[in-house]
């Protein structure tokens, strides 16, 4: 497996286009993914109780349709709480995209990101449909382009793309997504659209990703607010030739890995992305004594804000830390926990068997004060373990979130 340059455009067979349509002010507000081939479709989708409209639409297709063909995203508003009126409009999107695609709606699925209780401006998004499918491309470029146009609060684009060999067939992921704020493990504010140009059943492709799922986009946290509208969507279009993977077999296996590397790679870029972040904060928990509970126990650390706050400052306040994994849930002897704080300058313990080892206050400030921190704590309770990411909590977050609106 090799990690290349692209995203979704990288794989065979897929076409993309990222725009601007007029939803939001001189910034691309549309994307669309085109497969010129039909596709067998998986997707997850945000737990949240209130679930946007196109969230409502994908699940529906990608349950009983047994192929897709294109998705249409749109930035700047969520059609989120939008009633009848918002299941209209991702229906009327869906028919403006299979009448000039030659294709059925029920192979258009949707997807929006922005603002919760506006109504979509049908007239822009079904021009932007319009612009969209005449420049639709299979080049990295346009890959790009689309992978710009769904971003929202994201201050950088967020794409990646892994080549791999099954069955002597050259195969293809490619993936871009977006996500920046409301973030939180259970899927987020954070769109995911992965290609493939494997040849896999339905069956596989959704038990892939949904397995998938649990360490990569479920393991990230900005803001610990789970959005009404995320949704990662994975498209299999089959023009790799591959052998057909119809059971768990090893190319089943070589594929999720791939698939892993793919969506862990896109949920540290979000979580890196964090609405005024400067720092990727990465929490790898060692020696619990179930992987749920390692899991359970990284994510409690990513989710503080004070310890966010302490990785702003370049603080290395382990009892923040410690707080976090004591009121996680999970019960562990607090004696026996070892700390460390790590990064590209260096790895210094912090605590030993629960109590401060002594460092030096100043090497433990410049290891934090890197663009990428990791706190490793070691349970001494088992042999299971999980990562977790997040970012440090800056008072621009506040800012940007004080007037997201206006």
């Amino acid at each position: 497996m090799k990690v290349i340059t692209g995203g979704v455009t990288a794989p065979k067979g897929f076409q993309a286009v990222g725009v601007f349509a007029g939803i939001k002010k001189e910034k691309k507000d549309m994307a669309m993914i085109y497969s010129q081939a039909p596709a067998v479709s998986a997707g997850t989708f945000t737990t949240n109780v209130v679930k946007a409209a196109p969230v409502k639409w994908d699940k529906k297709l990608v349950a009983e349709v047994p192929s897709a063909r294109a998705v249409v995203v749109n930035s700047g508003v969520a059609n989120a709480c939008t009633g009848e009126e918002g299941l209209a409009c991702c229906r009327r999107t869906a028919e403006k995209a299979a009448k000039l695609l030659g294709i059925s709606e029920n192979e258009v699925l949707v997807a929006s990101t922005g603002v919760i209780g506006r109504q979509l401006p049908m007239e822009t998004i079904e021009k932007g449909v319009e612009i969209m499918v005449p420049m639709l491309a299979d080049t990295p470029e346009a890959g790009t382009m689309a992978a710009e146009a769904i971003m929202t609060t994201d201050t950088v684009k967020k794409e990646v793309a892994v080549k791999l060999t099954l069955g002597g067939k050259t195969v293809t992921i490619g993936g871009m997504c977006k996500g920046s704020g409301m973030i939180h493990p259970n899927m987020c504010t954070m769109l995911s659209f992965v290609t493939t140009d494997a040849d896999i059943s339905k069956e596989l492709l959704q038990k892939a990703l949904s397995a998938d799922i649990v360490d990569t986009y479920n393991m990230i946290s900005v803001d610990g607010d789970t959005s009404t509208n995320d949704t990662v969507l994975l498209l299999a279009n089959g023009q790799a030739e591959n052998p057909k993977i119809t059971e768990e077999n090893e190319d089943y296996r070589a594929f999720c890995q791939a698939l892993n590397v793919v969506n862990t790679t896109l949920a540290k870029k979000m979580a890196g992305d964090g609405e005024g972040a400067t720092a990727l904060f990465e929490v790898t928990v060692t020696g619990a004594d179930t992987k749920e509970n390692a899991r359970i126990l990284a994510k409690s650390v990513i989710t503080s804000n004070l310890t966010k706050a302490a990785i702003f400052g370049h603080d290395a306040n382990w009892g923040r830390i410690l707080c976090a994994l004591g009121y996680s849930g999970v019960n562990f002897d607090p004696e026996k926990v070892d700390l460390y704080f790590e990064s590209a300058a260096g790895r210094l313990q912090i605590i030993r068997n629960g109590v401060d080892t002594g460092y030096s206050e100043e090497e433990a400030t410049r290891i934090l004060s890197e663009k990428e921190v990791t706190a490793l704590a070691d349970m001494h309770m088992g042999e299971a373990s999980a990562t977790a990411w997040g970012c440090d909590l800056t008072f621009d977050y506040v800012k940007i979130n004080a007037d997201y609106r206006s």
